[in-house]
């Protein structure tokens, strides 16, 4: 585990190589699952603030889930998601010409028409947070849907925390990252030195 201020982080985060390929999996996080993308509390009034500019964006099958469920919901153990239609897809999620399913909401973003990209769960994906007294615990998420993200992120040489430098600046600002950074490839450097 490596200790980073107000967070640990798996090393799995260091260790394991990831890129998104979104040709090969289509978007399948965005579809399963137990519930929808998980929100923060903080993006709760973001949603409500930004849901009529996102809403053109989105699927009719997506506004109806968001008219019957609300923008998001509470579920049992009183953690905040996205409404997701019929138990399957986020309700903010599309799909393309090419049959893959991508972001209303961050489609919206790019379009300028909102300034928030996505839930930053979405954005931090492979990477869960779970909050803690005191700290936050970052963990790699295994997901057999991801299989071909982990294959291209080791063609590339890339890592997981290098793939998601932007959400990671995002969520805890750029000295945090570079401090991450630093002590990612310090510790990579020590484990090859060992290996020789």
């Amino acid at each position: 585990m490596i200790v980073l201020l107000n967070t640990v982080i798996s090393d799995d985060v260091r260790d394991q190589f990831f890129v998104c390929n979104l040709e090969k999996c289509k978007g399948a996080c965005c579809v399963e699952g137990d519930l929808g993308a998980p929100l923060e509390e903080d993006e709760l009034e973001i949603l409500k603030d930004s849901y009529e500019q996102v809403k053109p964006y989105m699927s009719e099958a997506g506004v109806k889930a968001v008219e019957e469920q609300g923008l998001y919901i509470k579920d049992w153990e009183g953690d905040y998601s996205t409404p997701t239609i019929g138990n399957r897809e986020c309700a903010y999620a599309l799909y393309d010409e090419n049959n893959s399913l991508k972001c209303a909401i961050e489609q919206a973003y790019i379009d300028g028409k909102i300034s928030w990209k996505k839930p930053i769960s979405c954005h931090l994906y492979p990477i869960r947070i779970t909050k803690y007294d005191g700290f936050e615990a970052l963990n790699y998420d295994r997901w057999g849907i991801c299989s071909s993200a982990c294959s291209f992120g080791q063609d590339l040489g890339v890592r997981v925390y290098q793939f998601l430098k932007e959400p990671l600046i995002r969520k805890y600002g750029e000295g945090w990252y570079q401090e991450l950074e630093q002590l990612m490839e310090t510790e990579l450097q020590q484990a090859s030195s060992k290996e020789k």
